[in-house]
Order: C-alpha cells, then sequence, then structure tokens
C-alpha cells in the first residue's frame, strides 16, 4: 500500500427501482439539486409522432425492434426483426464481391502504376479492380402493427404524454378522454424473446382496440384464430422465409378473430399482446439458412402468452436494469419541465443546468440504444441498430466497415456494456469463412479480407462505387474492438479462442499483401485509399496506421499466449520496416498521404488520419505527432456529419482539450440530433449517438496507453459532478467525483490481481503505481 491510498474490500451498493446504480456517496458540494432519477432518464413528449425518423421512439431486444408513434386513434408500432435481408444466397447473381471471372496480373498492374506515377482517381482504380454489386441486399422493414382504438380522441389534449423511460427501457403514452385515463406501455423483452404491449384504463370495461398487421410489401399472408394472429411469408428476391406471431390476452372482456386477419378487443378492462417474429436466417457460410422459423416463433410466444403481464414486465425490466444500471452520470444537470424536443430546441451549448441535463440524457441514450439493439442470438447493429421503416434503407442500412461498425462499439467496454459485444465478435468470427476466400479470389495470398461495407451473407468482396470500394484494411480494423475486451476483461481463454484466431489470420493477409515502397524502402499498403477522400496512392497514413495497429496488437497477444517463434518474428521484422504513416507536412498537419498534398481548407467529413489517436493507440497526448494531429482537426474544423462530429469529440478527448471536445458535443446536439435524439447524418445513422457517448467517456477516463488517467479532458461546464461504473483496461471499474474541476474521490474496483498506474491530479506527484488485489477496492481522497 502507498502513502495516501487507503483500501476497503467493498463498496454497498444497490439497484434502485428506477434501475440507477446508487453508491451512496456523499452529494457534490456546488452540484445542482437532485431530480427525480427517472425524469432525469426519460424521454418525454406532448404530442403523438407524425414521422418515423424523427419522433417515433424505439425499443428493442437485440434481434427485434420496435418504434412507437402514440398515436391515438389508431396506434402504430413499426416493427424490426434484425436478419430480415434481401439479398445473398437465392437473390439473382449473388457473388459475395469476388470477381465474377479471372483478372490475372491487374492489382499488380495498378500497383506498378502507382509506382510511377504516384496517384490514380477512384474511378480509374475502380475501372480495374470494381464490379457492379450483384443481390448485396437490404435491411428490411418487417412491418407495421396497427391498433385501431374505438372512441379515442383524433388529437391529443394537456393531458397527453408519450415517454421512453431508457433506466428502465419502457415505452408509454398516457391521455384523458371524458374522464377515463388511458395507458399505453410497450417493451421488447430479451428474456422473453418478445415485444410486449400493453392497453389500460381506470375504469372497468373501457379497454377496445382492433389489432392488424401491415407491409409494404405483398410477400406474406396473415391469418387470425382464436387469440392468435400468424403472418407467413417469404421474400420474393432470395426467398427468405419470415414469419410473426401475435397473441392478445384480455383481463375482463373478449377477443375475436377476423377472417381479414385482425383480433378484435372489446369490453376489457386491460388488455395486453406478446409478439415473436424470426426468419430462417443463419449466420453459416455459404447457404446462410437455418430452420424454418415456426417452431422458435410459436415457443417463444407461447410461453409469454403463458405468464402475467407484470412478470414479463419485471424480467424485463430487471435483464435491461442490470446492464443500464451499472453506470451514472451527474454533471449538475438539472432537467426543466420541458419535453425533450423543446429541450433540445432550447439546448445552447452553455453552461446551465438544462443544457448538462440533454447532455447528461444524450450520453446514457447511447448506452440504451447499444443494450436495445445488440444482445446476444442476432446480429450486430447495423447503420440503424435495429429500427427501419422502409424496404429500401439508406445505405441498405449496413454494414460499413471503413468507421460506422466499428463506431457502434466504441462505448460497449468503457461505459460497462461489454455483453453487447457478443454480436459483433460472432458476426467478424462468421465473416473469416467468404473473407478466405475474397483473400485468395482476389488478392492471391492467405489471411482472410473484407472490404469497405459488407452484409449478413458475407460480401466480403469489392463492387464499383469508385469512393467507397475498396478498404482492405477493413478486416484489421475490426480485429481492433476483439483485442480491446481482453484488454479491459484481461481474459486470456476469450483470447485464445475468439480474438486471436482471427487477428492472426488477418495479420497473415497484411504479411502477405504489404509491398516495399521503392522511394524509401518501407512496406507499404498499395492500392491505398484514404475514406472517402482524395485519389488512390500508395501508403495513405490511415492505411498505415491500422495495420501498424494490428500488428502491434497480434504481437502482444502472440507472446501473451506462447504462439510459434517464427510468427512473432515475421512480425517483429515487419513491424521495423512498417512505414508507420506519421508524418509532418509543410504547414505542420499531420500528413494524410504520404506525400505533402493537404490542403488548408479541406473541411472533409473524414479525418481518416487520426486513426491513431482514436481509435488507435499510435499517438500520445502531447507529443510531436499530437500536436500535428491537432493542426490538422483544427484546418478540418467543427463540421461535418452527426458521425464525423461524434468522433471529433473523441479526439478532442484523446487530445486532453475537454472544452474543444465539449463544443463538438454541442455542435452534434445543436445541429445533427433529430427531436428523438437518434443521430441524423443526414438522414438518421445511430454511430453518431454511440460515437459521443463514447466521447463523453473519453472525456472522463482514458487507459488506451496503459495508466488509467482520471478526468483528462474534463470541460469547464463540468466542473462539478461524479461518473460510477465507467471501465478502464486492466480490469477496473471506477467511480469518480469532482468538485472545483478536480477529482475528489475516486473508487477503483479491480476484476483481477494486476500492476496499475493511476494518473490524476488527486493524486500527490499526480500518479500511483500499485498492485491491485482481484476483488478490492481501492479509494483514493484528499
Amino acid at each position: 500500500m502507498t502513502p495516501g491510498m487507503s483500501r476497503r474490500t467493498t463498496i454497498k451498493s444497490a439497484l434502485g427501482a428506477t434501475g440507477a446504480l446508487t453508491l451512496g456517496i456523499p452529494a457534490i458540494s456546488g452540484a445542482a439539486a437532485a431530480v427525480n432519477p427517472s425524469d432525469e432518464l426519460t424521454l418525454r413528449y406532448q404530442a403523438p409522432a407524425a414521422d418515423w425518423e424523427r419522433e417515433s421512439l424505439p425499443i428493442g431486444s437485440g434481434a427485434l425492434g420496435a418504434s412507437v408513434f402514440g398515436t391515438l386513434a389508431t396506434e402504430r408500432l413499426t416493427l424490426n426483426e434484425k436478419t430480415l435481408w434481401t439479398g445473398g444466397p437465392g437473390a439473382a447473381g449473388y457473388d459475395h464481391g469476388n470477381w465474377t471471372q479471372p483478372r490475372p496480373g491487374v492489382l499488380a498492374s495498378v500497383q506498378r502504376r502507382l509506382d510511377t506515377e504516384g496517384k490514380l482517381t477512384p474511378e480509374a482504380v475502380a475501372a480495374e479492380l470494381g464490379q457492379p454489386k450483384h443481390g448485396f441486399g437490404a435491411y428490411q422493414v418487417l412491418g407495421d402493427l396497427e391498433l385501431a382504438v374505438p372512441g379515442a380522441p383524433s388529437s391529443p389534449d394537456g393531458s397527453y404524454r408519450r415517454t421512453l423511460d431508457l433506466a428502465s427501457a419502457l415505452a408509454a403514452v398516457t391521455y384523458t378522454h371524458q374522464g377515463v385515463a388511458y395507458t399505453r406501455e410497450f417493451f421488447a423483452s430479451y428474456p422473453g424473446k418478445v415485444i410486449v404491449g400493453r392497453f389500460s384504463a381506470n375504469q372497468p370495461g373501457k379497454t377496445g382496440f382492433t389489432l392488424r398487421y401491415t407491409s409494404p410489401r405483398t410477400d406474406f399472408t396473415a391469418t387470425a384464430s382464436g387469440d392468435r394472429l400468424t403472418v407467413k411469408g417469404a421474400l420474393q428476391d432470395n426467398g427468405m422465409r419470415f414469419e410473426t406471431q401475435i397473441r392478445v390476452r384480455t383481463d375482463g372482456g373478449r377477443v375475436s378473430a377476423g377472417a381479414n386477419g385482425t383480433l378484435t378487443v372489446t369490453g376489457a378492462n386491460s388488455a395486453w399482446f406478446v409478439l415473436a417474429a424470426g426468419t430462417d436466417y443463419a449466420d453459416t457460410y455459404p447457404r446462410y439458412r437455418g430452420a424454418d422459423p415456426h417452431g422458435a416463433v410459436t415457443s417463444a410466444v407461447d410461453a409469454a402468452a403463458a405468464r402475467s403481464y407484470d412478470a414479463l414486465r419485471t424480467d424485463h425490466v430487471n435483464d435491461h436494469g442490470a446492464l443500464f444500471g451499472r453506470v451514472s452520470l451527474d454533471i449538475g444537470q438539472q432537467l426543466p419541465d420541458l419535453p425533450t424536443n423543446q429541450l433540445l430546441t432550447q439546448y445552447t451549448g452553455g453552461t446551465g443546468a438544462a443544457d448538462r441535463a440533454l447532455e447528461a440524457l444524450f450520453f446514457q441514450y447511447g448506452r440504451y440504444l447499444l443494450i436495445a439493439s445488440s444482445r446476444a442470438g442476432s446480429l450486430p447493429a447495423n447503420l440503424q441498430g435495429v429500427w427501419n421503416n422502409v424496404t429500401n434503407p439508406p445505405w441498405s442500412a449496413d454494414y460499413h466497415v471503413n468507421i460506422n461498425l466499428q463506431m457502434n462499439y466504441w462505448l460497449a467496454e468503457v461505459t460497462n456494456l461489454a455483453e453487447t459485444t457478443a454480436p459483433y465478435d460472432r458476426y467478424v468470427e462468421a465473416m473469416r469463412a467468404p473473407g478466405r476466400v475474397s483473400a485468395r479470389e482476389i488478392f492471391g495470398s492467405a489471411g482472410w479480407v473484407v472490404q469497405n461495407e459488407t452484409n449478413p451473407f458475407g460480401f466480403t468482396g469489392v463492387h464499383n462505387w469508385a469512393t467507397s470500394f475498396w478498404f482492405p484494411e477493413a478486416a484489421a480494423w475490426l480485429t481492433q474492438q476483439l483485442y480491446d475486451h481482453y484488454r479491459f476483461n484481461g481474459s486470456t481463454d476469450y483470447l485464445r479462442s475468439t480474438a486471436y484466431p482471427v487477428m492472426k489470420e488477418a495479420a497473415e493477409f497484411w504479411l502477405a499483401n504489404l509491398r516495399t515502397d521503392p522511394r524509401d524502402g518501407k512496406l507499404v499498403v498499395t492500392p491505398s485509399y484514404s475514406p472517402e477522400h482524395g485519389d488512390f496512392t500508395v501508403g495513405a497514413a490511415m492505411s498505415q496506421q491500422i495495420v501498424h495497429d494490428l500488428f502491434t496488437s497480434t504481437l502482444e497477444a502472440a507472446r501473451t499466449l506462447g504462439d510459434a517463434p517464427d510468427f512473432r518474428t515475421r512480425l517483429e521484422t515487419a513491424l521495423g520496416s512498417l512505414d508507420p504513416g506519421l508524418r509532418i507536412g509543410s504547414w505542420g498537419q499531420l500528413q494524410e498521404w504520404k506525400t505533402d498534398v493537404d490542403s488548408r481548407t479541406d473541411d472533409h467529413r473524414h479525418v481518416s488520419h487520426l486513426f491513431g489517436l482514436h481509435p488507435g493507440r499510435q499517438i500520445v497526448a502531447g507529443s510531436t505527432w499530437a500536436e500535428a494531429a491537432k493542426v490538422s482537426l483544427t484546418a478540418r474544423g467543427d463540421g461535418g456529419t452527426g458521425w464525423s462530429k461524434a468522433w471529433k469529440i473523441n479526439f478532442w478527448a484523446r487530445l486532453k482539450d475537454g472544452n474543444h471536445a465539449h463544443k463538438m458535443l454541442s455542435e452534434q446536439l445543436k445541429s445533427s440530433t433529430l427531436p428523438n435524439l437518434w443521430d441524423t447524418h443526414p438522414p438518421f445513422q445511430i454511430d453518431g449517438n454511440f460515437g459521443a457517448t463514447s466521447g463523453v467517456a473519453e472525456m472522463l477516463v482514458q487507459s488506451q496507453h496503459g495508466p488509467i488517467e482520471i478526468l483528462p479532458a474534463l470541460p469547464a461546464s463540468w466542473p462539478n459532478g461524479r461518473v460510477t461504473g465507467l471501465r478502464a483496461r486492466g480490469g477496473v471499474t471506477l467511480d469518480i467525483s469532482w468538485s472545483g474541476g478536480r477529482a475528489s474521490r475516486i473508487a477503483l474496483r479491480a476484476s483481477r490481481t494486476t500492476d496499475l498506474t493511476l494518473r490524476s491530479t488527486l493524486l500527490p506527484g499526480g500518479e500511483r503505481v500499485f498492485r491491485a488485489t482481484a476483488g478490492q477496492t481501492y479509494e483514493f481522497t484528499p
């Protein structure tokens, strides 16, 4: 034990009714008055949603999602099942993006031209290496559930309230009509594998509705019998089978089935439905098909219908709260009595308690959305999480892997949601088989590869959109999250069985495909393209930094696991010869390309050449490289699309400039956030939500270089505060209080025995190095 450090074995904690983790920590001097935790974590509105993208409220259980409108006369829920995709096997001409005809020597020809000409236009390279997409497909809306409510008012009055409680993951609608108080409540249950909705009134016999399923497609049949509505179909594009079943239960009254595929409730005290859905998708190459969904859907809906509404609700709230309640954030917020859309409209980015309330809510909303759209047993969160209302969503609502899928998971480890990464791990593992084929057929090499974007059917090759078809570094970047999961939890079993095989095979690809740059003898990526910007060149900064990150992490993992010495030697040799992708240009900038051609007036949304700063760990704050990164970032400006602003929050946090990080958060809220707090590119794209939450966490704790840094980028607008439950690499959970801009209390809980370095202004000399024992809590106070 070092001087000035005390230790205790536990911190008393309790999970309250709202799901917020409380630690019995004294109130912070100067903090705003306490607010009702349920209100503080609730989105609320005074009118139904008129627009899906801007106003509907999302609920989800990973595989299933729904968007709640809250319309009175006809309630509407837009439904999603994340594996419902067109394209892939069964679709015309599907080829995984691999060249449909051999192209001997074409890649080497492009590389030779780059050596001699220095650069090539994206169109020129796409003409040589690309091809049109065949059968790529798109994520599909499952349909809409409509519940017509007889006698409901046509428009809301002052009693109307529509809410989404993040702590309990419950969406609700309440209103009063002709002296009767009505309540609707909706949730997506991960334990129950169902979406649940309940209609009730405070007077007996006043609940009734007619439920029907609608869809923009015509590839289904809907039949009702007893209390069950069954929807079956097969996508015309690829033959994928899908099924939805809904059962309705009542307290009093009756349920009747209509010949037109409807269920009608009359005279009930309350009524609730359970909805299950599935497809015959399976994540196994090359067929991507499994069992007919009927059995699993029937089992889920019948099991849920056999239980009480209260039991389903309790299991759901407990399951969600066990994840969501791990982290709380108090930045002195005080929520005013305003609907969330007005709170957003009135937001200034200043220091007021109302502004801080929106910032804290937005932080927690990202965590809520990740829990709702990424749970074990389904695909990872896509460009829209799990929510989609059309058959042709923007960018197919696919998996862009030149930043977007990766950004979706930046928040997972640090905000204590490691379990949400299970679908990501499985998805990346499933890409190895088709990725090996693309590596062999396009590059003629071992290893595995995926390019700029992919789908659930192993699309690991190319298309021909010139500025976004080529990005073989994507596989290497995807492995970063797997290795970071190990760095946070320390499980060598996970490293050996899950992360390292994927990393090693990605490294083998680059050991085979790096080329020697004739200009300086360094190993480089060629052809190389900085997403989605400029010309094709040799050794663009991002390409080199990603490969450097992969080789560094894979070498660390190989040493940890004691893998074959010859492989480690090959990695060490390649790292020694690798161009690191770090150069300072003529105006002090970190160069985006190996040649000094960056423009001071370039404000492109991608700031790809700062990968080594974030999410990489190649650039350390305060270094010469960091100062050059700051010059580049400043020149790019504070604009951009929603996800771009979110990335810039993380950049500025890594540069330890909390005020600028906060400015980027405020810019995102002011101009890239919709009334329902979804991020907009535009259009809606969920990675900005996830990236912003990650950025706030980076402002409060960082550990990418090993030492745990406390409040590395605290903005002046958050002078007093408290955060509980954040995670740091090394298996550490942190509770931090601060006052006057300086840490006033740090509680550090270790999940394993290891050496730790803690850095904070709270500590004499600014640093403590000590050995932490698994299961112990270490507390630091003045």
